[in-house]
């Protein structure tokens, strides 16, 4: 089992499930569908794919001041990722996990780790604790 320390970029929810690492950056505004959790962009590598439940590995963003209520409304049905790892903050985006808690949900964690980690967390498990120590099952 290896472990990484992750930087934590929003508090919540520790986190066991099997990794999503995207293959390219992905807009949550029309990128994912808020009502089942897939991946609905067309041009995404993997269009149709579920994040819910996922530990999401972000290697990008393409940013939308909508990204934050996708995010919020994925969290209030049930279908957010388990945790998001991201490759650099998204402010928009975390915004949805702070306005989530601050309703009163439960939300997944988003934490910082360098790209350069992703291809070890391809088809792996991963636990996340409240440190953000990110441990590869």
């Amino acid at each position: 089992m290896s472990r990484l320390q992750a930087e934590i970029l929003v508090e919540g929810q520790p986190a066991l499930a099997d990794a999503l690492v995207l293959t390219a950056p992905i807009s949550f505004w029309g990128g994912v569908n808020p009502r089942t959790g897939r991946i609905a962009d067309v041009r995404h590598p993997q269009h149709g794919v579920s994040i819910s439940g996922k530990v999401l590995c972000l290697p990008g963003t393409i940013g939308s001041s909508s990204a934050a209520a996708v995010l919020l409304e994925l969290v209030s049905a049930g279908l957010a990722p388990a945790a998001i790892i991201l490759h650099e903050p998204d402010a928009i985006l975390l915004l949805g996990l702070i306005v989530a808690q601050e309703m009163g949900h439960a939300t997944p964690m988003a934490v910082k780790l360098d790209r350069k980690e992703f291809p070890r967390l391809v088809d792996q498990r991963l636990a996340i604790d409240g440190t953000g120590m990110v441990s590869v099952q």
